[in-house]
């Protein structure tokens, strides 16, 4: 790593942290909150615009059913929320979902629910970011005009926070977080005093409109459609399960501070769905899916505001300072709550590769103690949908919620049965009585959860639900694939003695271009070796330099003999492989190593201009049986001052650490 590189990551990231550190990156409740509960309080933002949106499809006489679809959303918000805080008591070791699943129902129900909340955490970056850029382009026509760009941005600052440490990032999220809770509250507040005790008439911006079409959905196409909205309006559960996954980030005592986490951020939650669609409605407001097309009397180039925008212009009228904190608040927190998902992506993406699910390279910690590989992949994957979707959250969301259900549903399976199994060892009248009311609660959980899946599945599956389960089989079928793998060379590795038994000779070929400095260094380290036999080998690929090679050769009276192969093609690679081959078909039990003389050069583009056959000729050398490959480098000028470089870079780094020394 050249010195630039290096200042650039530690401007980039900070300061690497020790391993012993670790404990001082866990979270308080009051950073918690914000950290892990981002995405499931941020929700309440959008979760109404769709429930308003979908309604509107019917006309204004829908929007009277929204009280009701907002009360199922909330029944199933309080259930699961319930239902969450008896999994983190009883699996407090941060695997949520997956843990619970894969202990109760085995190891395929747990890959199932694996998949499910990997796609989901995905989805919910895109979603999150891009609901949060279409608040801000409510207040900032630049932002309007540039969505993805700006969404793509925000998604490699969200990761560039992300890997400076979790605690850091929590502390960053934390301020708009709770400026969103209050800026909510404080709306709904000064618009219930102004409806009811200074008895105004508060009215949105698009008030104004009537639907172009009234709408005339009765019967099982209204029903259809009512479900439909309230599966829209579930998303302002997603996030609830992220809490579970974390509890190993929380202070201790670990359990009972993740439940009360969970139950502070269930309540401010339904608090804020419940108020923001009583005042839409109180309001007038109309929210449609294109306003040109669905409403009558708006202006020309009219672009429909988000719901909690058109909210806090009609609360605020007057007062321009709360509508543009509001709206770049709420913008914010949308844009904050994707680090729900870079917080539990990557803690997921660790566990699942450490049981040998997913590459290892994601259970290991980068600089930061945080999981960097994970936090980068999730960032890739979530760019990718944003500009494949152009930051349309409207459009993502039909891809959103799918996953979680699925992950809600079977763990709440897995938690009856988890009661189930310990419920008959239990002797304690009390414990007895908790275990028998935990088992009841997750019970109902599993029945909503299950059903609202059911909706879900029904009234999005073709609107884009089908590409979220695609993506969750195919990572099921990949992790399934990894875990064989992995298996496979667990086996393949294992001591045997044949492993153990020493090779009966050892055979040493050193390859020969040139007699210069390379070539005597390799030279004289396979002699140091005493093997059994040792040539030095050439290939003859135009006579006139052979014949120079070998008068050096004997110049410089080197003790070693010199074998010539022939290649009559020019090829220096085969010739190579079938002179090894014959060694070893002669003498199967005896080791060939091969010794390579190679440059070491300190820039990239040097590279292009040497060593280009001795990479090839060592990967074909690799998949020999019975063949080492001996590497002997010889440093050029430009790699030695490289290597002072570094040097320098590596003795800086020590003397930091050791002057801020063990904390």
């Amino acid at each position: 790593m050249s010195a630039t590189t290096s200042v650039f990551k530690r401007l980039f990231l900070g300061r690497p942290v020790r391993s012993d550190r670790l404990t001082e990156q866990l979270l308080p409740k009051r950073i918690a909150l914000p950290v892990f509960a981002s995405d499931a309080l941020s929700s309440v933002a959008y979760a109404p615009a769709e429930i308003f949106l979908t309604l509107s499809l019917a006309g204004l006489s829908a929007y009277t059913l929204s009280p009701w679809v907002a009360a199922a959303v909330i029944v199933v918000m309080l259930t699961v929320v319930a239902s969450y805080r008896q999994n983190v008591h009883a699996y407090p070791s941060g695997g949520g979902d997956y843990e619970v699943v894969g202990s109760n129902l085995g190891g395929t129900w747990g890959l199932v629910v694996g998949s499910a909340l990997l796609v989901d955490y995905v989805l919910t970056v895109a979603v999150s970011v891009s609901a949060g850029v279409e608040n801000f382009g409510s207040a900032v026509p630049f932002v309007a005009r540039h969505e993805v760009l700006v969404a793509l941005g925000i998604v490699a600052l969200l990761m560039a926070l992300n890997l400076r440490g979790v605690r850091e990032s929590g502390v960053v999220f934390a301020i708009p977080t709770y400026g969103f809770i209050i800026g909510v509250l404080g709306m709904l507040a000064w618009g219930l005093i102004e409806e009811v005790v200074l008895d105004r008439d508060l009215q949105a911006e698009s008030a104004e409109f009537e639907f172009s079409d009234a709408g005339s959905l009765t019967g099982i196409a209204l029903a259809f459609l009512v479900l439909r909205a309230f599966s829209s309006g579930c998303a302002a559960l997603t996030g609830v399960e992220a809490i579970s996954n974390g509890v190993p980030a929380f202070r201790k005592p670990k359990s009972r501070n993740a439940a009360t986490t969970l139950l502070i951020m269930g309540l401010l939650s339904v608090t804020m769905l419940a108020g923001i669609i009583a005042l839409g409605i109180q309001t007038g407001i109309k929210y449609v899916e294109d306003p040109a097309e669905q409403l009558a009397g708006t202006p020309e180039g009219y672009k429909q505001k988000t719901v909690i925008a058109q909210l806090a212009r009609a609360v605020f009228d007057g007062f321009p300072p709360g509508f543009y904190f509001l709206a770049v608040i709420t913008g914010l927190i949308l844009v904050l709550a994707a680090n729900t998902a870079f917080n539990g992506f990557p803690l997921l993406g660790s566990i699942l590769a450490q049981d040998r699910y997913l590459p290892r390279q994601l259970h290991t910690r980068g600089d930061r103690l945080a999981f960097s590989n994970g936090i980068l992949f999730l960032a890739t994957l979530a760019g990718l949908l944003i500009a494949v979707y152009g930051a349309s959250a409207s459009a993502l969301i039909n891809l959103y919620i799918v996953g979680v259900f699925v992950s809600f549903t079977l763990s709440q399976i897995g938690m009856v049965r988890h009661w189930n199994r310990w419920l008959p060892d239990e002797r304690t009248p009390a414990r007895r009585r908790q275990m028998l009311r935990s088992r009841a609660i997750n019970a109902f959980g599993a029945a909503m959860t299950g059903m609202v899946l059911v909706v879900v599945l029904t009234t999005k599956f073709f609107l884009g639900a089908y590409v979220a389960i695609a993506a969750m089989v195919v990572i099921f079928l990949l992790m399934r694939a990894i875990n064989r793998h992995y298996a496979r060379v667990f086996e393949q590795l294992l001591p045997d003695a044949d492993v153990r038994m020493l090779p009966s000779r050892v055979h040493t070929v050193v390859l020969v271009s040139k007699v210069h400095k390379p070539t005597l260094r390799a030279l004289a380290f396979a002699r140091a070796t005493r093997p059994d036999s040792l040539t030095a080998l050439t290939v003859n690929v135009d006579d006139e330099e052979t014949r120079a090679l070998q008068t050096e050769w004997e110049r410089n009276d080197i003790p070693v003999p010199l074998t010539v192969v022939d290649s009559p093609y020019r090829e220096i690679t085969r010739p190579i492989l079938e002179y090894v081959s014959n060694i070893r078909r002669d003498s199967p039990r005896d080791l060939v190593m091969v010794f390579v003389p190679e440059y070491v050069v300190g820039h990239w583009w040097e590279n292009l201009l040497h060593n280009q056959s001795a990479l090839r000729l060592k990967g074909r050398l690799l998949f020999m049986p019975g063949v080492m490959v001996t590497n002997v480098p010889y440093q050029l000028q430009s790699s030695e001052a490289r290597g002072d470089e570094l040097d320098r870079l590596t003795s800086t780094e020590v003397r930091r650490g050791l002057s801020r020394g063990p904390r």
